[in-house]
């Protein structure tokens, strides 16, 4: 008989999952699925031939998504209503001082993100730094959600520090209605929801919520995306439902993960939230030993749970 993980499991399963995913995608970034090695020869060191991404930074060494799951994850614990002024100030300590990676090096930043930074710097508050176009929806913020579901008290807090999270960098409502779609399905999860019922319920909940408001219009583009194929691109309505396929049509962590990856594009990302859920449902002891013990800045990360 198949014990259930406890909520402890599936949230150290959820960080753990999102970091280690992150990681196992640096090396296949940038490439289009037909060029990604089969499952079985995707590991965190590729296999002979293969032209790495990123090349020179160790296997297990988590990008850009681990180290803003991890600043979000600090500011969060210091305030569990999120201070905005305390998690920009974590972010730009990543951009510039290599705060919350392994070794203190960083190698991949989104474009919104940097110019997110760049409005920072001029002045803006965090609550309006994020660009807020339509062509600003790249999935930098969501790939970083999971930490809001590891301290939200309620589903309405999954929802509003989801999209409080992500108007740093990402200030359009599209982007908003990812993350909240995103932590409403990790909050189910981790209540114990069969993933296809947490993704149910989640839409359901923000179809509810949102009948009849100015955003109705948004939140049918970002459902909709369930109808397409997944690309495993860096558009955020893509992104996450390239994510909900990976963990949908598979049977394990690892599998999951490796279906990210298969798909290519933005490897990294696409396997560090479909890990995360992943990681969620089939809980902490699920995640592959040898990934575990392959994961950089483990220490680092077990300093913030404790503080979390």
């Amino acid at each position: 008989m198949t014990t259930l993980p406890n909520r402890q499991s599936r949230l150290r399963g959820g960080l753990l999952g999102l970091l280690i995913g992150d990681a196992l995608g640096v090396p296949y970034e940038f490439h289009d699925a037909a060029s990604i090695p089969p499952p079985a020869a995707i590991d965190m060191t590729p296999p002979p031939g293969f032209a790495r991404a990123h090349d020179g930074v160790p296997p297990g060494t988590w990008s850009d998504d681990g180290a803003q799951a991890l600043a979000l994850l600090d500011a969060l614990a210091d305030d569990r209503d999120l201070n905005l002024d305390t998690f920009a100030r974590n972010l730009q300590d990543w951009f510039h001082r290599g705060a919350f990676t392994p070794d203190g090096r960083v190698f991949d930043v989104g474009l919104q993100t940097q110019r997110a930074f760049h409005a920072l710097a001029a002045g803006a508050a965090p609550a309006v730094a994020g660009p807020d176009g339509e062509r600003d929806n790249g999935n930098g913020s969501l790939m970083r959600c999971f930490p809001v579901v590891m301290v939200a008290a309620s589903r309405d807090d999954a929802i509003r520090l989801a999209c409080k999270q992500s108007v740093v960098t990402h200030g359009h409502v599209r982007s908003q209605l990812c993350c909240a779609l995103y932590g409403l399905t990790a909050w189910g999860i981790v209540k114990g929801k069969p993933a296809p019922d947490a993704v149910r319920a989640a839409e359901d909940e923000l179809l509810t919520r949102y009948a009849g408001t100015a955003d109705e219009v948004e939140l049918k583009i970002v459902l909709d995306g369930r109808f397409d194929a997944p690309q495993g691109s860096g558009y955020v309505v893509d992104s996450f439902w390239s994510s909900i396929h990976c963990l949908l049509s598979t049977r394990s962590y690892e599998d999951c993960v490796k279906r990210a990856i298969a798909l290519g594009n933005d490897t990294d990302t696409t396997a560090a939230i479909a890990g995360s859920l992943a990681g969620a449902l089939y809980g902490e002891h699920a995640l592959p030993d040898r990934w575990v013990a392959a994961l950089r800045g483990k220490e680092q990360v077990e300093g913030l749970l404790a503080k979390s």
